[in-house]
């Protein structure tokens, strides 16, 4: 006779006001006050904030000038990128040690499948309890964690109770617990979607159950319909995919000031192709393609990639590329620059694919030099070694001894998180 399937059982752990509450735990001084991760001003946005400054309605991607008006004695902080990536990888530890398949969303959240592991979703509950005890006494940081039998249903459960939440959502639980919510919640309903919806007086998840049959996929299409209501009854057959790599890395700067002298302009492309290196060099990867985008001061926004005839992990190699197509295929015609990034896609380990027949003296040495500074920030902290072009100096865009844009001149750089 064939064994019964095992329950599944899905955890979603998204950690609470991540940077806000690193932050916290960082100055303890800071604990009770509205805090908000971002830059001030009127091109700054806000990365994420504390519970505190969300009572007075502040928001992740909120623009800064929003925030301030809204919560005008909140403290502000631009955020320490490195310390939080330092702090989350410690987490995914964590989670590693629960069950060999982990899909990270994002740098505060992931999935953890639990199935076989957990008899039952009262079993993934006391599971995830622990998880977040032992997060909570290592990093002295709580996060709130969804238990479902699919990813839909955990992530929906995670948010249920925030912060420090526990919440199981069963498959019978799914017209008490689900139904009510608004439509957003359905993955897929964006802003635009929404509106549609609620146009036609389709507001509650309710709603769209107890639709008459058709009335969705005349509205939306027949996919996406079959798509929502699929969610809606609480379907979800997507797997927890562990093995699911990054297909990019790219860092991004928007700046107070629109840059417009060449010599800015070029130091803020070293540092970007600086960051996105240490990224390849930390991750043990190399790529393939460049990638350069650039927000003028009037919002137009132009994205442009070069293919390398050879696989980098080199800073200088990917500031070249960045350059050429800078040079070669974006044309400011008179304005300046409000947002200039650099990324780089097609990763791959070093020494996949066909080897180069003669090596380049020049980028050993490079790479060489680059391992050991590497290996000096690992040692003594990410500010230990600066470039010297890109220390700040008086009367330009500035950065920090990092690598990174300073204060003045920045006006976003962190992801947003919730």
């Amino acid at each position: 006779m064939p064994r019964a399937p095992l329950p599944r059982v899905v955890v979603h752990l998204d950690m609470d006001a991540f940077y806000a509450s690193v932050e916290v735990r960082e100055d303890p001084s800071l604990r009770g006050r509205p805090l908000i991760i971002g830059h001030r001003g009127r091109r700054g946005v806000v990365s994420t904030c504390s519970y505190e400054a969300r009572r007075f309605g502040v928001r992740s991607a909120m623009p800064s000038v929003t925030a301030e008006r809204l919560c005008p004695d909140a403290v502000w902080l631009p955020g320490r990128m490195s310390l939080y990536v330092d702090v989350s990888r410690r987490i995914r530890e964590v989670l590693d040690g629960f069950s060999p398949l982990v899909e990270p969303l994002s740098i505060d959240e992931a999935f953890l499948d639990l199935t076989g592991i957990a008899h039952d979703l009262a079993d993934g509950r006391r599971i995830a309890a622990e998880i977040k005890r032992e997060i909570r006494d290592r990093e002295r940081l709580t996060g709130s964690a969804g238990v479902a039998p699919n990813k839909f249903l955990a992530k929906v459960a995670s948010d249920l109770e925030k912060p420090d939440g526990l919440v199981v959502i069963p498959l019978e639980e799914v017209p008490t617990r689900l139904w009510p919510l608004p439509v957003e919640r359905l993955w897929g309903v964006g802003p635009k979607t929404a509106e549609r919806l609620r146009e036609q007086g389709l507001v509650r998840i309710v709603d769209l159950v107890n639709a008459p049959s058709g009335r969705l996929a005349r509205i939306l299409g027949e996919g996406s319909a079959e798509h929502l209501l699929a969610l809606a009854q609480g379907r979800d057959d997507r797997a927890v995919q562990p093995g699911r790599e990054a297909k990019s890395i790219s860092e991004e700067r928007t700046y107070g000031e629109d840059l417009t002298r060449p010599a800015d302009i070029d130091k803020a492309l070293l540092a970007r192709a600086d960051g996105v290196a240490r990224e390849l060099r930390h991750e043990g990867l190399v790529a393939r393609t460049v990638h350069l985008k650039v927000r003028t001061g009037d919002f137009e926004t132009v994205t442009r990639a070069k293919t390398l005839s050879e696989p980098t992990d080199l800073a200088e190699v990917v500031l070249e590329a960045a350059r050429e197509l800078f040079r070669e295929r974006i044309a400011l015609k008179g304005r300046g620059i409000r947002l200039l990034g650099v990324g780089v896609s097609g990763l791959e380990a070093p020494g996949v694919g066909q080897p180069s027949l003669f090596s380049d003296e020049r980028q050993e040495k490079l790479r060489a030099l680059a391992r050991t500074a590497d290996e000096i920030r690992e040692k003594f902290g990410k500010a230990a070694l600066a470039r010297a072009r890109l220390l700040a100096t008086p009367n330009t865009t500035g950065t920090d001894a990092d690598g990174s844009e300073d204060d003045a001149a920045e006006a976003s750089s962190l992801p947003s998180v919730d």
